[in-house]
């Protein structure tokens, strides 16, 4: 096995989303080498010669399409490679496709990579991080998904556009599953150390409940909404790629609402879902245990039995 080199990211899957993230890392200088692979070597070798073109603009480094020899020694291996979402269509839907496209890249990457970071962003994330979690045989620290990372943007930027406040200055997570069954934590949300609701107030808001429900079901759409204009949603989703290798590459320890397999959090165990982790160079360095009222308590272990009956099912065939 090669040493591994902290500074080379791999990409499996040069779709919408992969060719973004790809863009994306470039543009941030994390990494001075990243291998594109695709099942189309062509489509890899056409982004990667598209995004080094823009080098002379950025940070030098070596972008290059590959297979998966290539991944030996990369640090963070991120995988989009999968079916994409269609107009109509929920991401657990894409299950049994995805699942079984797993079935031959974990291994795959499993037989030359051991001590690297899987990072999956493929849908449905959360059952693919556990996929991928039971296929590949890495520590479970170092296998985990992208989770609600985006979910939580998208409800930090309609609060911010509510209470007309930097994005940035409010703390609030959204957990559990990446889709329909997700939660946000309204109870522990708060603008810089001040209860949402108290601020909403500061700033002319008083109907928090409906204002709350309205927030919660953009968030939860908003996926299916870019979908129905543009086809795909990668934007978004390739920036949260970028923020998660920025804690992975400076070990900045940040606390950010990854999918990872749980161990009795919340009395959950044994799925992948999304609760706030301390991500550094090892991955997940451990859950936070953000405070949850009764109602929200009650929804993660829904969510989680949402996607217990999925994975049971793919896993008992």
């Amino acid at each position: 096995m090669s040493e591994i080199n902290s500074r080379k990211a791999a990409i499996v899957g040069c779709g919408f989303v992969g060719s973004a993230s790809a863009f994306a890392l470039m543009e941030s200088g994390l990494f001075s080498e990243m291998v594109l692979i695709d099942v189309s070597r062509e489509k890899a070798e056409g982004e990667a010669l598209d995004i080094s073109h823009g080098l002379p603009f950025a940070k030098p480094m070596q972008i290059y399409a590959g297979d998966y020899a290539d991944i030996a020694d990369a640090a963070v291996i991120i995988v989009t490679a999968g079916a994409g979402q269609k107009p109509g269509e929920t991401r657990l839907d894409l299950v049994k496709k995805n699942v079984g496209i797993f079935k031959s890249i974990i291994p795959e990457i499993a037989k030359v990579n051991t001590e690297g970071i899987l990072l999956v962003v493929a849908n449905p994330v959360d059952i693919l991080t556990y996929t991928a979690a039971k296929l590949s045989g890495f520590p479970e620290n170092r296998v985990f998904g992208s989770g609600t990372v985006l979910d939580t943007a998208r409800l930090k930027y309609l609060l911010g556009q509510h209470l007309g406040v930097d994005s940035r200055s409010i703390h609030a997570f959204i957990i559990g599953e990446h889709g329909d069954s997700e939660i946000a934590a309204w109870s522990s949300a708060n603008v810089s150390g001040i209860p949402l609701n108290s601020f909403c107030e500061m700033r002319g808001h008083f109907n928090h409940q409906s204002s709350m429900n309205a927030i919660a079901e953009d968030v939860k759409n908003s996926a299916y909404e870019i979908i129905n204009r543009k086809g795909a949603t990668y934007y978004g989703i390739a920036m949260s790629v970028k923020r998660i290798c920025e804690a992975i590459v400076r070990d900045e320890k940040s606390i950010l609402p990854v999918s990872s397999i749980q161990h009795d959090n919340y009395g959950i165990s044994d799925i992948a879902l999304s609760m706030p982790a301390i991500v550094g160079k090892n991955g997940v360095e451990g859950t936070v245990p953000i405070e949850l009222n009764g109602q929200e308590a009650l929804a993660l272990h829904n969510s989680a039995d949402t996607l217990k009956k999925v994975i049971d099912d793919i896993w008992d065939e």
